[in-house]
């Protein structure tokens, strides 16, 4: 949930920089990837949900890194906020900002650890037959692989409902704020408040770093299957 425009009647200056490019295309690939999770694990696509499921945790895996050396508006820091600051937005008074609201900024931090720990049981789960499992699965016991695999089921519903939480915040903000989430998230620039400063963006070697490591880790465990 992000504040891209200003409220009515306010002075608005020119489209600014909301998200940069990593940021947008984890977000919509994650939309393409949740889908075709689920519908490989309820039509027993064994191999292919594991191949996507490793596709997941590249992607959660980045996301993760670049929440701690990304841009401006993607690092954990400029939205993860206390008590306070959530109280000052829901009662109005909280500083206009581009990106994450404060209250958005926890309903993010909320689904990226979901789907942080999703994705871990991931790999050590298994499927229903017992013939296709998690790259790390054969490094535990069987009892322990189908309580894991159990916890990876049940877990992707409360997924689901915190996905609908989120859809339903962007229809809240589209039908009775008046604010266009859905564009920024697309072009990465959208309206600000006059004395906002948009994104800041990172240096490109930072991306690579994130990018090294996350394929690193991503290969690794492509080994183990």
């Amino acid at each position: 949930m992000i504040e891209p425009d200003a409220a009515p009647g306010a002075l608005q200056r020119p489209r600014v920089r909301i998200w940069d490019w990593p940021t947008r295309a984890f977000h919509w690939l994650l939309v393409l990837l949740i889908p075709a999770l689920w519908w490989t694990a309820e039509n027993d696509q064994a191999e292919i949900h594991v191949l996507l499921g490793l596709g997941a945790f590249a992607l959660i895996l980045f996301r993760l890194l670049w929440g701690l050396m990304g841009s401006s508006t993607a690092r954990f820091a400029s939205f993860i906020r206390g008590p306070r600051a959530v109280m000052s937005y829901l009662n109005g008074h909280a500083a206009k900002v581009v990106g994450h609201n404060p209250l958005g900024g926890l309903s993010v931090a909320a689904m990226l650890a979901l789907l942080t720990v999703q994705a871990g049981l991931g790999l050590f789960a298994t499927d229903d037959d017992g013939e296709v499992f998690g790259p790390l699965s054969l490094w535990l016991d069987e009892d322990m692989v189908e309580t894991i695999t159990e916890l990876h089921e049940t877990l992707f519903n409360v997924l689901l409902v915190f996905i609908a939480l989120h859809i339903a915040a962007i229809l809240y903000y589209a039908l009775v704020q008046r604010k266009n989430l859905v564009g920024p998230m697309l072009t990465g620039r959208g309206g600000a408040p006059e004395g906002v400063e948009e994104m800041r963006g990172a240096p490109a070697w930072r991306l690579a770093v994130a990018a090294l490591v996350t394929l690193g880790a991503t290969a690794w465990l492509w080994t183990q299957l």
